[in-house]
This record gives structure tokens, sequence and C-alpha cells, in this order.
């Protein structure tokens, strides 16, 4: 019951993203909306902010439908773009009202979900510290965060699979090379 109540304050929530500036969405508008009291949105969310989060999160992961694999990462990427293409009135009203920290750190926390778990599939049986993995992946993070929110600035023109294959171009092989530059098991030449 919890999960479907905070679906549909999300839904809520995203129908009037559709309509307004989230700046201007109040607590009182979604459970107006959703038609349930102000004492059930408290009950799951502490404020306005931590719903957008939420809803963030759980549209990007329906967005991700499982999409996070070596060779399913590229269409994952794709499909968090066409998502926000599809709901463009409603990523700019969330862009517009919120802090750019607040939400570049959605979108880093998105990326990282789907890049560790590329990370960890490669690195299955190559010795690499987690925090090297979490290295490799922070840097791929923030290599796709950058080409999203100038695809998003720009007006989401560029076709997000043409984007996504010229990452990919980028980059290919290159998860693999950067775990051997971690391993832990090489052998040290002392040279002396």
């Amino acid at each position: 019951m919890s999960q479907t109540t905070k679906k549909a304050l999300a839904a809520s929530l995203k129908k009037l993203l559709a309509e307004k500036s989230f700046d201007k969405i109040t607590v009182v508008d979604i459970v107006n909306d959703c038609e349930v009291n102000r004492q059930t949105f408290y009950y799951h969310f502490q404020d306005i902010n931590d719903l957008l989060g939420w809803l963030i999160m759980n549209e990007a992961s329906m967005a991700l439908d499982g999409k996070k694999t070596y060779d399913t990462w590229q269409q994952g990427f794709v499909q968090i773009l066409q998502y926000a293409r599809e709901n463009r009135t409603v990523v700019m009203n969330i862009s517009k009202a919120i802090d750019r920290q607040q939400g570049e750190k959605y979108l880093y926390d998105i990326a990282y979900d789907l890049l560790i778990g590329v990370v960890d599939e490669k690195a299955a049986g190559i010795p690499v510290k987690e925090e090297d993995k979490k290295t490799i992946a922070d840097f791929y993070k923030y290599a796709f965060v950058g080409l999203a929110l100038d695809w998003i600035n720009n007006g989401m023109k560029e076709d997000p699979q043409i984007l996504i294959e010229h990452l990919s171009t980028l980059i290919q092989g290159n998860f693999s090379e950067a775990l051997e530059k971690y391993r832990t098991d090489k052998m040290v030449i002392n040279r002396s």
C-alpha cells in the first residue's frame, strides 16, 4: 500500500509539473490532486523536495528498465534521454526551479547507479579495489552527465541514440583498460 500511495503522489506531482513550474507547486496542490490528506503526504515524504527526488529516481529506474550491463548500458542511457525528451515540459519545469547542484546530483546518482554495475561486471575476475572501481564509475558518470546537461540546455535537439553512439565510440573498451590499470596483482619491477 505504501508504494501505491507514493506512486500516486508522484503521479500528481508529475501531472502538476506538466502544467507549472516546480516552485509554484505546493503540498496542498499535490494532496488535492491526489485526493489524500496532508498527513498522508507527510507520512511518506519529508517535504516536496523529498517527493521530487523519489519521483526522479523512480522514473529513471523505470526508464533504465534493467539496462545496467556492459552490453546494455548504451540502451539504458538512450532510454533516459528519450524519457527526458518525451517529458520535456516536466524536465524543464524541474530544471528551472531547483538548485543546479541538486539537479546535477540526481543525474549523477542515476548515471553512477548504471555505471557501477557495468564496472562491477567488467571487473569480474580482476583484482581491483572497490575505491578504484568507484573512481572509474565516477569518471564516466561525469562524462555522461556533462553531455546530458549540454543536450538538455541546448533544447534536446540531437537524437539521443546518436549522442550515445558517439559516447560509446569514445569509450569502447575503456572500462576494461581502466580496470587493468588498477589491478592489485601487478608485478612491481624494481629497477634500482
